[in-house]
């Protein structure tokens, strides 16, 4: 994953610190997004392709951002992404003008004592990556959060409780965590995830948002839009089929959501964050997943569909 046109010995210097490069070098332009609305990747969906060359693709295919999957197995894993690695990942993204506005984590509300603990030395460490690569600008964390439905009642005490250290992580952490509500989680509706904005308070928890999970229960587009969108800081793209019961999660262009229409809501509500494409594990664990002929498509689905609301 190294870029060869740097030496070792000027990224070791680099890494120590004992090499100052100017401001400009590492500017904030690295972690913006475009004002107004903008198609990101997600290299969740990429986990087989090299970083570097991941982001050389969706720069050309034209992409204005990223999403980093901070999961087991990834390249950007923290404890397997070198100081190095991210060092020449900030050159990457300067140099193809790729933003980084987001992390992804998969951690859980629900999770036991052992397993919390990690998810708060996750969050530290995630906080590390963002202000390493990006130290004026931190991309934003976000993730699930774990549970049933049908356990929503009894389960939601402890998750705010879980919450409210995960917020005191992200606080120390200096960033913000957006929660996803999905359709199999506990927290699968714009109501509950507003009672835990809610009931937790933190300027560190915000939420994320990605309709194909409320569109597989029925909820109106615009009525969870109107809800969420002012407490939303990211926004994930993907397509479904089925219902909550059964489904399948597809590439955008895929299934039954209509883009334009979704397009046209967020600019009529004043939307103004990232917007990334999100490949579903149901999707790239499939045989004949392509990750890079994904990224084209879904491109060409969604830029089109923007065109449609200029």
């Amino acid at each position: 994953m190294h870029n060869t046109t740097f030496s070792r010995r000027f990224l070791l210097q680099l890494a120590a610190g004992s090499l100052a490069l100017p401001k400009s070098a590492f500017g904030a332009a690295t972690g913006a997004v475009d004002a107004g609305l903008s198609l990101g990747f997600s290299l969740y969906g990429m986990k087989t392709v090299p970083l570097v060359v991941a982001l050389k693709t969706c720069s050309e295919i034209g992409y204005t951002h990223v999403e980093f999957a901070l999961n087991e197995g990834y390249a950007t894993e923290p404890a397997q992404f070198s100081k190095e690695d991210r060092i020449l990942a900030t050159v990457k993204l300067k140099e193809l003008n790729l933003g980084l506005p987001s992390l992804m984590m998969n951690i859980s509300l629900t999770a036991n004592d052992k397993a919390h603990a990690q998810s708060l030395e996750l969050i530290a460490a995630a906080g590390r990556v963002g202000r390493d690569i990006l130290p004026e600008n931190p991309p934003i964390l976000e993730t699930v959060l774990g549970g049933t439905p049908t356990k929503w009642e009894e389960q939601k005490s402890g998750m705010a409780d879980k919450l409210r250290e995960w917020a005191a992580a992200a606080l120390q952490a200096k960033t913000i965590i957006a929660i996803k509500a999905h359709v199999n989680s506990a927290v699968n509706s714009p109501e509950r995830l507003l009672w835990l904005l809610d009931e937790v308070k933190s300027p560190a928890i915000e939420a994320a948002y990605d309709y194909s999970h409320f569109e597989l229960q029925g909820i109106d587009m615009e009525e969870s839009l109107t809800l969420l969108l002012p407490r939303t800081k990211f926004i994930h793209v993907k397509d479904s089929q089925g219902d909550s019961t059964k489904f399948q999660f597809l590439l955008p262009g895929e299934g039954r959501t209509d883009y334009v229409k979704y397009f046209s809501l967020l600019r009529k509500l004043n939307y103004k964050g990232p917007m990334c494409v999100e490949v579903s594990g149901q999707v790239f664990n499939k045989k004949d997943y392509d990750p890079i002929d994904a990224a084209k498509k879904c491109y060409v689905t969604l830029s089109e569909a923007l065109k449609r609301t200029e």
